[in-house]
């Protein structure tokens, strides 16, 4: 999945149920805050394996509606 794509889900849904989303560019990563959720990821690739991608949402499963919100 591409880098962008990731991104582009979780800024979406944060922006649909009124949560605060932070873009921060770092070094070698993008930092995300969501609500209170922080969580980074590398720039060092632009396509993630689906599970990454899965795994990385589940990070803010908290802030977005529970585990697996990214399904629906």
């Amino acid at each position: 999945m591409k880098r962008y794509k990731v991104i582009k889900k979780l800024k979406d849904e944060a922006k649909r149920l009124g949560i605060p989303f932070q873009m921060t560019e770092l070094s070698k990563h993008t930092g995300i805050e969501i609500g209170a959720t922080r969580s980074t990821l590398s720039r060092s690739s632009s396509d993630f394996p689906d599970q990454t991608a899965h795994d990385f949402w589940d990070q803010f499963a908290v802030e977005l509606g529970g585990k697996g919100w990214w399904r629906s």
